[in-house]
């Protein structure tokens, strides 16, 4: 249970030194189980789900970044008190900062944190946090995610038609209502603060696939060359849905998150 009485899902597999599993916009644990299953041999691999999503309630008014980071310290101090994390897209964002905050966080591995590092690329304004909240508030889960993603991530809108005739559409529909978090952390409006990641103390390894956009490149880029003693690491023939392909990956969360 988190600060505020909010009630996470949480699954364990494995044995070994814990690693939290974080997802992104769209993202439940069922979609971080196949890495959980790959880091299990060697570790305790926990996924949970984000607030609103499948089998956790929201208890919190509004939307706020600190909630989650609650969320992440309920999670640790569930299963001992320390643990690292590997986030992804906007959960990798999170996994930032929670170790920014304070959570007891041992290691943060990142694969493509969604923020906006490059001033030269299209970015959505901050008009669209509001536009988005207007239709969440409204319970629009279809208008949710096509905003999302057409204004948002400036997925084409012939891309988002076939995406919305597929059997996924239900999937991506479902987690709709909590995509104000996601744009919180991420803050696509506004470039990534620098100086305020190289705050942070502890390990930290930075992961793109090199098949992967611009735009997340040049934030992962931007996370590793902030974080005072960062790694960098490009994952070939790979971009931003690696969560499909776990064995990509798997071997270096491993040897970075140690035994």
């Amino acid at each position: 249970m988190s600060k505020d009485g909010t009630t996470l899902a949480v699954d364990a597999i494995g044995e070994g030194t814990p690693v939290v599993l974080v997802g992104g916009a769209f993202n439940d644990r069922s979609t971080v189980a196949a890495l959980a299953a790959a880091l299990a041999p060697g570790h305790t691999a926990v996924t949970y789900d984000r607030r609103g999503r499948s089998g956790s309630d929201d208890r919190s008014v509004g939307f706020h970044v600190r909630d989650e980071i609650d969320d992440i310290a309920a999670v640790i101090a569930h299963v001992g008190g320390r643990a690292s994390v590997f986030g992804h897209s906007s959960g990798a964002v999170l996994a930032l900062e929670a170790a920014l905050h304070g959570v007891p966080v041992e290691r943060v591995a990142v694969y493509e944190p969604a923020l906006h590092a490059d001033a030269d690329l299209p970015h959505p304004s901050a008009g669209t946090l509001g536009d988005l909240k207007v239709l969440v508030a409204a319970g629009d889960r279809d208008g949710a995610t096509q905003y999302f993603m057409s204004r948002i991530l400036f997925v084409p809108e012939d891309v988002v038609a076939t995406i919305r005739s597929g059997q996924g559409w239900a999937f991506l529909t479902a987690h709709a209502l909590t995509l104000p978090y996601d744009v919180l952390l991420s803050r696509p409006w506004e470039l990534v603060d620098r100086d305020r990641f190289g705050a942070l103390d502890v390990p930290v390894l930075a992961m793109y696939g090199d098949r992967t956009s611009p735009a997340l490149q040049a934030a992962t880029c931007a996370v590793a060359e902030s974080v005072p003693g960062a790694g960098l690491l490009a994952i070939p023939g790979e971009d931003h849905s690696v969560l499909q392909h776990p064995e990509a990956i798997g071997p270096a969360l491993a040897e970075f998150f140690g035994g």
